[in-house]
């Protein structure tokens, strides 16, 4: 199952190569990985999408993640309510024929051209996972040529309690 795990980091050189070193020999599959600093001087976050297969292994992940040096913290935002968002830029082919149709397209998306030339057109899309991916399957027809995503970064909506007991956990989520 996906897990969106957050973790504030000193910002330090190596600090990424060790967590995800730490991940990479416990076997978890990292689908993304997100890193920006925060709002406080000398501290990062690290957005991961990981896939967990159980409670046990996530309980595991967490703590491990916890014994690192330079985390401060480690959130598990799966199911509490969020705000998250990817960003990607896809090139796409177009022709001064076709570049309506794709404004088209691009248009209830909220998607922006930012770059044109030629023969393609570089597009701006942030939201959703699924709306990305949405995006790119209605481009996929007119020919992508380049695609970059940045994956999931997120942080809880509003003020939500710490919940330490992950007794409540379901393996069916």
């Amino acid at each position: 199952m996906k897990r969106i795990i957050t973790a504030v980091v000193q910002n330090r050189s190596g600090v990424l190569n060790r967590v995800t070193g730490l991940m990479h020999k416990r076997q978890f599959n990292i689908e993304s990985i997100s890193v920006g600093r925060t709002e406080t001087e000398g501290m990062s976050k690290m957005t991961f999408v990981v896939d967990v297969p159980d409670y046990q292994k996530l309980e595991q992940l967490t703590k491990q993640l916890n014994k690192q040096i330079d985390v401060i913290k480690v959130t598990d935002l799966s199911d509490k309510a969020i705000v998250a968002r990817e960003l990607a830029l896809v090139k796409v082919v177009s022709n001064p024929q076709v570049r309506s149709e794709i404004q088209g397209i691009i248009e209830p998306f909220r998607a922006s051209v930012i770059d044109v030339s030629k023969d393609s057109l570089s597009l701006q899309v942030t939201g959703k996972t699924e709306k990305i991916e949405a995006f790119i399957d209605l481009l996929r027809p007119y020919g992508i040529k380049e695609i970059a995503r940045t994956g999931i970064t997120a942080f809880p909506r509003g003020h939500q309690p710490q919940v330490t007991d992950l007794t409540s956990f379901s393996v069916l989520n």
